[in-house]
């Protein structure tokens, strides 16, 4: 631990468990000590519960953040040509707008240095996507990674162990300790990551909704705005959406086959809700560092396309090669006449995992090919046995997803229009 203040790891925790203000040098001693491991871990897992349950103000939040990002290196990207921007998902089911957003926002003038990482749970994760594409390898060195940027204006890559490493540490205790839901540790934990990669410019895609994490307007709100709240105190110029995800976004879920709908968006076709998503989220990017692009009219042009095939070549991958798929495709077809006036995310999400498009476990290997794609959209007319899902899987998992995706499907009476993907912007 660095020299400066000593002070007991014991009485920060019981001065934070009777709802007292810690000081940013206490913070920091805690911090550095739970990452050096002079605080012992039963001790950063009581620390958890006590923020769990009391919570850490403005002015704490920044200096546990702060310290997090101290426990590593802070990327510098201040030599690049072009405005530095990056987007963060709080993480849905369908969401691939990164796959899209990276080589849009490059179109459109600005350097996009995307960390992302893997799924875990029904909501999916970018760098498994990537994963689908022959070659592509998710690590660059910061020299390489500013030298994409630099020659191809985007790259996504997973977060190297240099960067807020604390937040590894603690992440691994609040997973087996029950205070995973904390607002405070949530916010630090993807701020930290943010902030040490070298953007000075974030949007934040916060959904709302039961296939989201947050399920109700006032908590996604509350999220966004203490993200809002961090990023700005660091000096980061920082801007929300809250966006639904009741609903899966897009027309597929699972690995390759949401890099194939990418490909499609990307060449000015796709689903009006994803394009939707992205359009708004780039324009919030280029306000917020200055760009007058129009994002829908590159986006239609296909002028993202070529940086998407410089982008996957820069990290080894081909651009043209075939995605994998799955051995078997099933449908899952309408049991009555109607109109699909829902298709519930959480039970779709939940169906993908069973079906090896998604992790229960970190430890589970993934079916690149597998997953789900929706063949009638919500508002469509059907007749008793047309198809409204299609399922991609090894045979063996596919019962025991069938009672979730039938589940996820309701069919009514009377025609029903999707709402808006975007809800408001904070």
């Amino acid at each position: 631990m660095s020299a400066g203040p000593s002070f007991s790891a014991a009485d920060l925790i019981i001065a934070k468990r009777d709802g007292e203000e810690l000081t940013p040098e206490a913070i920091r001693w805690f911090v550095e000590g739970f990452t050096d491991g002079t605080v012992a871990a039963e001790q950063a897992a009581a620390m958890n519960m006590a923020i769990f349950f009391r919570g850490l103000q403005g002015a704490e939040l920044s200096a546990w953040t702060e310290a997090m990002i101290d426990s590593g290196v802070r990327r510098d990207l201040s030599s690049l040509r072009r405005p530095l921007v990056d987007k963060h998902s709080t993480g849905g089911v369908g969401d691939k707008v990164s796959l899209i957003l990276a080589p849009l926002m490059a179109a459109c003038g600005a350097a996009m240095p995307q960390v992302a990482g893997r799924g875990l749970g029904h909501t999916g994760g970018t760098i498994d996507k990537l994963e689908s594409i022959p070659g592509w390898h998710r690590e660059l060195d910061p020299a390489s990674m500013t030298a994409v940027l630099d020659d191809v204006g985007a790259v996504i890559v997973a977060a190297s162990d240099d960067l807020a490493p604390a937040d590894r540490v603690l992440y691994a205790l609040r997973d087996v300790t029950g205070t995973v839901a904390s607002v405070p540790l949530i916010c630090s934990s993807i701020m930290s990551k943010k902030i040490a990669s070298g953007t000075t410019s974030l949007v934040l895609d916060v959904k709302v909704g039961r296939g989201a994490f947050m399920t109700t307007l006032d908590d996604a709100r509350t999220l966004a705005d203490t993200m809002i709240d961090i990023g700005r105190r660091a000096g980061v110029a920082t801007s929300a959406l809250l966006t639904r995800m009741d609903v899966p976004l897009g027309r597929s879920i699972g690995n390759a086959l949401e890099v194939t709908e990418s490909i499609d968006v990307l060449r000015g076709d796709g689903p009006a809700d994803l394009i939707e998503i992205t359009v708004a989220l780039a324009e919030v990017m280029c306000e917020l560092v200055g760009l007058s692009a129009d994002p829908a009219a590159v986006l239609a042009s296909g002028a993202a396309e070529p940086v998407w095939d410089a982008m996957i070549r820069a990290q080894g991958g081909d651009p043209t090669a075939a995605l994998p798929m799955s051995e078997t495709i099933v449908d899952v077809s309408a049991e009555r006449d109607g109109f699909v006036t829902h298709l519930d995310a959480l039970d779709l999400g939940r169906a993908g995992v069973r079906l090896g498009a998604g992790r229960a476990l970190q430890t589970d290997q993934l079916d690149l090919g597998a997953g789900i794609e929706i063949v009638t959209p919500i508002g469509t007319a059907v007749r008793t046995g047309d198809p409204v899902l299609r399922v991609h899987a090894s045979a063996d998992r596919i019962p025991g997803a069938m009672a979730l995706l039938r589940d996820a499907i309701v069919i009514g009476d009377q025609p029903l229009e999707r709402p808006p993907v975007v809800i408001e912007r904070r």
